[in-house]
């Protein structure tokens, strides 16, 4: 359940833009919430009774395995949905990864607005081939790419999703990265430096990067 103290009061939220979760469905608004860094958003096994937007911020999906190992399934940006489940309960957790809002939108009143309209219908089912095709992609970058084109990709990938500039905050931590790429902190630190050295990315403080986006798609594609 989101925590009712962080909640702001819903008639509020109809004047503010992009409260809507689609373009063109009115009743769907979502009403807002703030998480703290770390702020657990729901948990493994909890009933997915809602669905979640980012409006600012980050956030992570993620699984423990049996042997203790936290496997990240997912980082949530601006503008992304989450917490949509096929089953009626999470299937991962959800942590803010720093000061985080978000729009909460009940899964039954989606659910609703999907079986009545076609618009929306067809909104969910590109979201959802789109998580698909980054399942597969992911899962692809974890069985056959070296460590430093893991890491290339993902920074390609993290920039484009926040707008495509090269020179961004990175919101998670090398251990976030590490967990989401399959490899160890250190193997993440090293291969920084070493694009950094290799003139792929300039470091700014602990998290600001700034891309060579051509050097970098060419350890990819090498």
């Amino acid at each position: 359940m989101p925590p009712q103290a962080a909640a702001i009061d819903p008639a509020l939220v109809q004047v503010q833009p992009g409260s809507c979760l689609f373009a063109g469905c009115p009743e769907l608004i979502g009403t807002p919430f703030a998480y703290a860094r770390e702020e657990e958003i729901y948990g493994e096994g909890e009933e997915a009774e809602f669905v979640y937007k980012v409006v600012a911020g980050a956030a992570r999906t993620h699984k423990v395995l049996n042997d203790g190992r936290r496997q990240i399934t997912g980082f949530r940006l601006p503008g992304d949905l989450f917490g949509f489940e096929q089953s009626k309960s999470h299937s991962h957790t959800a942590e803010a990864l720093s000061d985080t809002k978000v729009l909460i939108f009940r899964r039954r009143q989606v659910e609703r607005a999907a079986t009545g309209s076609a618009a929306v219908a067809c909104q969910l089912w590109g979201m959802a081939t789109n998580e698909l095709r980054h399942a597969q992609d992911h899962m692809l970058l974890l069985g056959r790419r070296s460590a430093a084109e893991r890491v290339a990709t993902f920074l390609i990938e993290v920039d484009e999703r926040l707008g495509g500039s090269g020179t961004f905050a990175l919101p998670m931590t090398r251990r976030d990265i590490a967990d989401f790429l399959g490899l160890t902190i250190e193997t993440v630190s090293r291969t920084l430096s070493q694009l950094e050295e290799d003139g792929a990315l300039q470091r700014v403080g602990s998290r600001q990067v700034n891309l060579r986006r051509a050097r970098l798609r060419r350890v990819v594609e090498d």
